[in-house]
């Protein structure tokens, strides 16, 4: 008998950490066939036989997205969600865009700019505090509807998603060359972003390391501070935490500019690297920073996260998207199989959140 219960026990343990561990093994297995399907996606035949190439071209398509999914990994934390990160990516990508198109191109959208003629810090510097204020003026909408106006945080999120992306278009169509792509951007901008490290045959960009620098600030946030206390304290369970005397609005409200800021950090950033502004910049990429969240670990039942589960999300959903693209894919599939992954993923987090409960 007691074999018996040991052995069931044993089964029952297995079908546990089968089904905890489900979506990574599906995850690395969709890696892997990609690797089978086109070795050349890691490998390379000659020194040092790793594809490094695509291995930083991966993490730098990452980087972006893992500080606009830092922020909203401190959302979900709070039980919440933001439909708009993509959208306000977007729109603080666009202004930037516009801001820092080189002096000397033709179509560019300001024909002069009160710092056309500072040094390049100054040059740079303003637009990335506009961008940055833009990303916080949403994000105080965002946490006032859902903290003050006790909105859900579905519905204030997919408000401000609509009104970002119509800001935006209005934007570009108000230049003076009518609705075109904001190109041309200035040399010292795209470097501050492509520009990297060179590490013998290998060069690191810049992007990768603002990414880590905000992943670390974060993750002192999280783990350091009061605001990072209390905001798992109010995700586990807001009643209690209310009665513990935290500032349940206030601190909601610190969380939002939080993400609001970091959004308008990804999209000043994200329109160097992709060289252009247009009204499809940040289209879907929250679903993307939603998607790493819940397979990194955070839960939507609240009060579960942790910075290095984010960060290992976006990577491994960005190998994905990578290898798809890489074996020619359809890319419609993508998107069906995207979706997949986020069903899945919630699917093991609530079955996570049942069993606790």
């Amino acid at each position: 008998m007691q074999g018996k219960a040991k052995t069931l026990f044993n089964r029952k343990s297995f079908s546990n950490w089968v089904l905890n561990y489900a979506l990574y093994v599906v995850l690395c297995a969709m890696i892997l066939y990609v690797v089978i399907k086109n070795p050349n996606f890691l490998f390379q035949s000659s020194f040092p036989y790793i594809n490094f190439t695509n291995i930083l071209n991966i993490l730098t398509q990452a980087s972006t997205r893992g500080i606009m999914a830092l922020g909203v990994a401190g959302l979900i934390v709070l039980q919440g969600t933001d439909l708009s990160a993509g959208r306000i990516v977007g729109i603080c990508g666009i202004v930037s865009a516009s801001l820092l198109q080189a002096v000397d191109f033709g179509a560019r959208m300001y024909e002069k700019l009160p710092w056309d003629n500072s040094n390049t810090f100054v040059i740079l510097a303003i637009p990335l505090l506009i961008s940055v204020a833009i990303g916080l003026i949403f994000g105080i909408i965002n946490g006032f509807g859902v903290a003050v106006l006790k909105l859900h945080a579905f519905i204030i999120t997919l408000g401000t998603q609509l009104i970002a992306y119509g800001i935006a278009c209005i934007y570009i169509e108000s230049s003076r060359w009518g609705a075109q792509p904001l190109g041309g951007l200035n040399d010292a901008y795209t470097g501050l972003v492509r520009n990297g490290f060179q590490i013998g045959n290998v060069r690191i960009p810049y992007l990768i390391f603002y990414a880590a620098f905000f992943a670390i600030v974060i993750w002192f946030i999280w783990n350091k501070t009061k605001l990072g206390k209390n905001m798992f304290a109010i995700g586990g369970n807001p009643e209690a935490a209310a009665v513990s005397g935290v500032n349940i609005v206030k601190n909601i409200m610190y969380i939002y500019m939080i993400s609001g800021a970091l959004y308008g950090f990804a999209g000043y950033l994200e329109a160097a690297r992709v060289g252009s502004g247009t009204t499809n910049l940040g289209l879907n990429y929250e679903l993307d920073a939603i998607a790493a969240c819940v397979v990194g670990g955070v839960s939507f039942s609240g009060g579960v996260g942790t910075i290095p589960g984010v960060l290992i999300g976006v990577i491994i959903l960005q190998f994905i998207n990578y290898g798809l693209i890489f074996i020619n894919v359809n890319p419609y599939l993508q998107y069906v199989i995207k979706g997949l992954i986020i069903i899945f993923a919630v699917s093991l987090d609530v079955r996570k959140y049942l069993t606790k409960k």
